[in-house]
């Protein structure tokens, strides 16, 4: 029985500083940063959460996906997650949010924050989820395609849907700027979804017209994500609302386990 009991002691004692190291590994908080843009924009977007989230000492990385293949912008953000020296959080705005819910499966990823944006189960694929609660958007003619199957949003109407809450030179210069984006990339399937296996977070654009901000509150209600809801905030929330989005992403990476 002492014998037993002394064994027991040693093991905590020996096992003691294993726990405390993991402990505070968990309680570090994450300096690292990687940012996905969405459909019909693309990464110069981020500049103002970037600003913000540089002066705070985190290491940001843009992800500029091409857009052409689903499979392509999960591999381009699977290489911008490679580059990083540590553990990191992975964010991304609109149709972004389906490419990091496939692409955070990669294990340098400990935390996702989704921003105006999607975020699918296993099988399901944005252009579904998004007939749950219809947006303004989808409702309208200002979605165009190319004749080789590439989608855009008419420049005329840019504001209108997209960035309402930007002065109307800067939602022009994004609409002239944006990245058309394949239109099977809406109809991608997600295999397996990360926010199911990590700790997530989302910002509602409470004026949002491109993702109904219903959809995005029942995304966040599905995940347990923690959630802030920009009242007055268009789709174009990342832009004209640097600084709560940055708020959002540092309070992810300083709790990056739930």
């Amino acid at each position: 029985m002492i014998r037993n009991t002394l064994k027991a002691g040693i093991a905590v004692v020996l096992l003691a500083p294993l726990y405390i190291t993991t402990i505070q590994a968990q309680n570090t908080p994450v300096k690292n940063i990687v940012l996905v843009h969405g459909a019909w924009a693309d990464g110069s977007g981020w500049k103002g959460v970037y600003d913000i989230l540089v002066k705070d000492g985190y290491n940001i990385t843009i992800v500029q996906e091409p857009e052409t293949s689903f499979k392509e912008d999960v591999a381009a953000t699977g290489r911008a997650l490679a580059q990083q020296d540590g553990p990191c959080i992975l964010v991304a705005h609109s149709y972004g949010g389906s490419v990091i819910t496939e692409a955070g499966n990669d294990p340098a990823v400990v935390g996702l924050v989704y921003v105006a944006a999607h975020m699918p189960d296993a099988g399901e694929n944005e252009a579904d989820n998004g007939k749950r609660f219809p947006s303004d958007l989808g409702k309208s003619t200002a979605i165009k395609k190319t004749a080789d199957g590439f989608t855009y949003l008419e420049p005329a109407q840019y504001h209108k849907y997209f960035a309402a809450d930007l002065p109307a030179e800067q939602a022009a210069f994004m609409s002239r700027s944006q990245v058309l984006n394949a239109a099977d990339n809406f109809k991608a399937a997600i295999t397996m979804p990360a926010w199911r296996s990590k700790p997530s977070w989302m910002i509602v654009a409470g004026a949002d017209r491109v993702i109904n901000p219903d959809l995005e509150r029942w995304y966040a209600a599905r995940a347990n994500s923690h959630k802030v809801e920009v009242a007055g905030a268009s789709h174009s929330v990342y832009v004209s609302r640097p600084k709560e989005v940055a708020a959002l992403i540092e309070e992810a990476a300083s709790h990056p386990r739930k």
